[in-house]
């Protein structure tokens, strides 16, 4: 009895990782909407393969691939942003997988390569950056439909934008970076921290923006094309627009160096490049941009071509220079803006108020006093320079594991966090004092 026990025990043993080989572990940013799609369309056509998911933001998502050892790792990350790819393959955590490519896609859009010249990871998808707005929500309140970041600025949008924080949303991190780039660090960050001033919201999650203007909470979001066209073309009194300063880049699949199931991660990275998976980019509540020429595809009617958009884009965006500053902007952004939002829209509201003060009764010394608030709450913590300097950089992509690392980061973001806080509140004093002259 015991030796027939041991047989089966023996027997189950063996059958086990089987069963486990059948099971893709998928790592993503993306929406339930998309993601059950794919799992549901991929099982279909690969009957004894499982899709599991697991979601995460995608800061997050890296984060924890780097914690994990090898051998317990997901097996694919699928997201939005390039530049944490990049991050990723810098500490050998993808793997090769050329087999997959689609060889019917295109080598570049743009300018910018489809897939990652090292090949650790490759284009799925197409992703553009911009502005969504509620129709309904902007007639009630008389206001014009924005086209560029710069709109975003003017003071009739104060308390109407929603933005989610580029900490936990990479498609947040590529549009502050893709601003950044295009406007360059100093006069990005002044552009952003005016638009910021003007946000009602700076929420957790990318879906809560879209979700906002989808039901009317917010009139605009700054959002990642998908998002808002998934709204758009599921009904909902949505449109959506690209700046002339954005960027269209790949939305990005890997291997995870070490993955379990390695055969069966590419048969789904495989999919999700193939005439039936880019088809699914089409559906009402997904609203992607394939990567596959349209001629191959059966695209809903007046659907964006992102070869147009991509032509008409002033950014370039450069991979290599996001992932090197990557930590940086994203810790900048929550110390500034994130954590310091009711400072940061108390000045603002007086700097409006001032604005328009001063247009109606002109005062010399007013006019000195609203360009110092200006100056305080508009100018970045970092400079130009800082971002420049390779020391600088690398402790940020330290470990904060490391309790010296750790130390130097906590002590430079409190001190970011409270400079901030004092310049604001600075800032509002000032404009007060200005607005108060305007006799």
């Amino acid at each position: 009895m015991k030796h027939k026990l041991l047989v089966m025990a023996l027997g189950a043993a063996l059958a086990a990782p089987a069963a486990i080989a059948g099971t893709v572990t998928v790592l993503t940013s993306f929406p339930k909407e998309l993601t059950t799609a794919y799992k549901k369309a991929f099982e279909s056509a690969h009957p004894g393969i499982t899709v599991e998911i697991l979601n995460k933001n995608t800061t997050a998502s890296v984060a924890y691939i780097r914690e994990l050892p090898e051998g317990q790792r997901p097996d694919v990350m699928w997201a939005s942003a390039p530049d944490a790819f990049e991050v990723l393959s810098s500490f050998k955590l993808l793997q090769s997988a050329p087999e997959v490519v689609n060889k019917s896609a295109p080598a570049k859009i743009g300018n910018y390569p489809l897939n990652d010249p090292k090949g650790m990871y490759y284009g799925q998808a197409l992703a553009g950056y911009g502005i969504s707005w509620n129709t309904r929500y902007l007639k009630a309140h008389k206001l014009t439909a924005p086209k560029e970041w710069s709109d975003l600025v003017r003071p009739e949008y104060f308390g109407h934008i929603a933005i989610s924080s580029p900490s936990r949303s990479g498609t947040t991190q590529l549009t502050v970076e893709t601003i950044l780039q295009g406007e360059g660090w100093d006069k990005g960050w002044t552009q952003l921290l005016q638009m910021m001033g003007n946000a009602a919201a700076v929420t957790d999650r990318s879906f809560a923006v879209p979700d906002g203007v989808n039901n009317g909470q917010y009139g605009i979001g700054i959002v990642i094309d998908f998002l808002a066209l998934a709204g758009k073309y599921s009904g909902y009194p949505v449109d959506f627009t690209y700046p002339s300063m954005t960027a269209v880049v790949p939305a990005n699949i890997a291997l995870i160096a070490g993955a379990k199931n390695a055969d069966e991660a590419k048969k789904f990275m495989a999919y999700t490049m193939s005439v039936p998976g880019q088809q699914l980019l089409f559906d009402p509540k997904i609203g992607r941009l394939p990567m596959l020429p349209y001629s191959m595809l059966k695209p809903p009617a007046g659907y964006p071509v992102p070869q147009d958009i991509a032509k008409r884009a002033k950014v370039q965006f450069n991979t290599e220079l996001s992932g090197q500053r990557y930590p940086v902007v994203i810790s900048l952004f929550d110390q500034m803006v994130t954590f310091r939002l009711k400072e940061l829209q108390a000045a603002t509201k007086s700097i409006h108020e001032a604005t328009a003060a001063l247009k109606a009764r002109p005062n010399a010394r007013g006019s000195e006093l609203l360009a110092q608030a200006r100056s305080l709450a508009y100018t970045s913590l970092v400079g130009a320079d800082n971002v420049k300097n390779p020391e600088f950089l690398e402790l940020f992509r330290k470990s904060r594991r490391d309790v010296v690392v750790s130390k130097q980061l906590t002590g430079m973001e409190q001190m970011w966090s409270e400079k901030a806080r004092a310049n604001y509140e600075r800032a509002k004093q000032l404009a007060d004092e200005a607005r108060g002259l305007a006799k």
